[in-house]
């Protein structure tokens, strides 16, 4: 079990500039809308234990440089539980970061909603609900801190309904809270390493190392708000100009350009040809990974997330060069829709065969993920910029690339389909594969002649630097 931290301790984990916003009207005499017998009384002793009035404290704060309004829940305040005057201190924090502009962060610890208030309590997760919706309509990024335990509502609302979800190592994590879940569950499932593993949560943080991460999101999340020449320390800064497109990487080999398209796919094929890793190595300064699809599941064979390239924030969706599994594809939607409601350039680098065609990947919905990804590219307003790495296969590269600002690096090919998958549909025999590869046109120069890719890019001088990805 993971430490349990008081509200202000998860608060002074992550910085030492922050300003409580004063709390509404808070009723200590009642024993609540139901009348329920001793509930003042129990307010009373957690006040006594905890010194706070309710189970949530918000106000202003600055964290890496960046302004927030900063949320967290006290568990020691009746189990961190959710009721009438904790909706209120909630939608008053919400409400501020709409006023204000300013992203919203939230520590939680919660065990959901507080039964001494019935029914009164639950529907406090409709106005939190509705604030999360009213403050994504406005902009500004929600980011949520997982810490033992997130259960229940303020799981299903703060913490599942944040753009970015970290977690603290060996919380505890789920709808259901320990007593309430059916028997023989296993136990792994309602942890944050569990739900890492099904794609729930982008990353769990040490707490030596939550203070700078946070930081890092905030420098990534709020670039619109930060906008050209504002400062930190501005509550209501200017908007930010239309962004610049991400600048195209260069390519990590000197290969000249391929002499037929066999070559060219050999090439693309080779082991030793630079991956996505090492492209994004080179061409960021700080990485946040972004993980999973929030469906329960991930794809391993694609790298998404933010990046921090000389300051400047790009988006980036990048595959290794693996078949793209339907939650690879959802996940890459998530992180440009994100990318795109922030005001944040985008950077795809294709490399794949193609898309997975097992049986698996077709109950998981592939053809419904790459048409969500195709349309997430489609309709971003923000510039995408793509890169093709190594192989372009078919569709299943095509629904990551931007249409007119793709590049391709002499190692790499883009075709239709595989000449030997072209060569079996034309019943061809398996000597006329390197023939059918010449007819598809697919080497870089070809894919520049047909005005498929604006250039081929060659080898450069690439920012190098400490580039290790954060959490």
């Amino acid at each position: 079990m993971a430490d349990r931290l008081s509200a202000r301790a998860a608060i002074a984990a992550v910085t030492a500039d922050f300003t409580e916003s004063t709390a509404p009207r808070e009723d200590t005499a009642a024993d609540g809308p139901l009348g329920w017998t001793g509930y003042a009384d129990s307010r009373a002793r957690a006040t006594a234990r905890t010194g706070e009035h309710e189970s949530v404290v918000h106000g202003l704060a600055t964290v890496g440089g960046h302004r927030c309004v900063l949320v967290s829940f006290e568990f020691g305040f009746l189990g961190g539980s959710l009721g009438q005057r904790t909706g209120d201190r909630l939608e008053a924090a919400y409400e501020e970061a709409v006023a204000r502009r300013l992203p919203l962060v939230s520590l939680i610890a919660t065990g959901g909603s507080r039964m001494q208030e019935g029914m009164i309590a639950l529907i406090q997760l409709h106005r939190v609900a509705a604030a999360s919706a009213r403050l994504r309509a406005a902009g500004p990024a929600q980011l949520a801190v997982l810490r033992d335990p997130t259960t229940g509502g303020g799981w299903a609302t703060l913490g599942a309904g944040a753009d970015v979800i970290l977690a603290l190592p060996g919380a505890q994590v789920g709808f259901a809270g320990s007593r309430v879940r059916p028997p023989g569950a296993d136990p792994a499932a309602y942890t944050a390493e569990g739900q890492l593993a099904a794609g729930q949560l982008d990353a769990i943080v040490p707490p030596e190392e939550l203070a700078a991460t946070v930081g890092h999101w905030l420098g990534a999340l709020a670039y619109r708000e930060a906008g050209e020449g504002a400062t930190a320390e501005a509550d209501h800064p200017a908007p930010a100009p239309a962004p610049a497109p991400a600048p195209v990487p260069d390519a990590l080999s000197a290969t000249g350009l391929p002499r037929t398209g066999w070559d060219a796919v050999l090439r693309a094929r080779s082991a030793s040809r630079p991956r996505a890793e090492a492209y994004l190595d080179a061409y960021f300064g700080i990485r946040l990974p972004l993980h999973g699809d929030r469906c329960g599941g991930t794809d391993p064979g694609l790298l998404c997330g933010f990046g921090l390239r000389e300051g400047r924030p790009v988006a980036y969706v990048a595959q290794c060069g693996t078949p793209t599994r339907p939650a690879g594809y959802r996940t890459a939607a998530r992180v440009i829709r994100l990318a795109d409601r922030l005001g944040v350039p985008v950077l795809t680098l294709i490399d794949t065969p193609g898309a997975a065609n097992d049986a698996e990947a077709e109950r998981a919905g592939a053809g419904a993920a790459i048409a969500d990804a195709f349309a997430a590219i489609a309709a971003a307003l923000v510039p995408v910029t793509t890169l093709v790495i190594g192989e372009g296969g078919s569709g299943g590269a095509l629904a990551l690339a931007a249409p007119g600002n793709t590049h391709v690096t002499a190692d790499s090919y883009f075709s239709v389909i595989a000449p030997e998958l072209a060569a079996a549909i034309l019943k061809r025999s398996p000597d006329r594969t390197h023939a059918t590869a010449d007819q598809l046109r697919l080497r870089p120069q070809d894919l520049v002649d047909l005005g498929v890719a604006r250039s081929v890019v060659g080898p450069g001088s690439a920012r190098t630097g400490s580039n290790r990805p954060i959490a």
